[in-house]
């Protein structure tokens, strides 16, 4: 089913800035535990393991700022065809940063 115009502009974001501002503070502290594990001399799996979970929580807030550009950012540009390329550009450029 297509979907009109209406009600693409009708979608909210999954996600606010001030929730990623949450999700980041938990990085933040996942960090900064790593960092205790260091100073403890804790065994290096555990803290590899700790800096995976980081890494991974990161990679979510990434996504999820991706995924609210593309809802409002680029739906906003999709009546100016130039700045539509230069979203989409951009988008593909972060898609392929979060591939890796």
């Amino acid at each position: 089913m297509v979907r009109t115009d209406k009600e693409i502009d009708m979608d909210a974001p999954k996600t606010t800035h001030h929730e990623n501002m949450s999700r980041l503070a938990r990085v933040e502290g996942q960090v900064k535990g790593v960092c205790r594990m260091i100073e403890a001399e804790e065994y290096c799996i555990d803290i590899i393991t700790q800096i995976e979970a980081a890494r991974s929580a990161l990679h979510s807030v990434s996504r999820l700022i991706l995924e609210k550009h593309i809802r409002h950012c680029v739906m906003d540009a999709r009546n100016t065809p130039e700045l539509l390329d230069q979203h989409i550009d951009e988008i593909m450029t972060a898609v392929k940063r979060l591939s890796k």
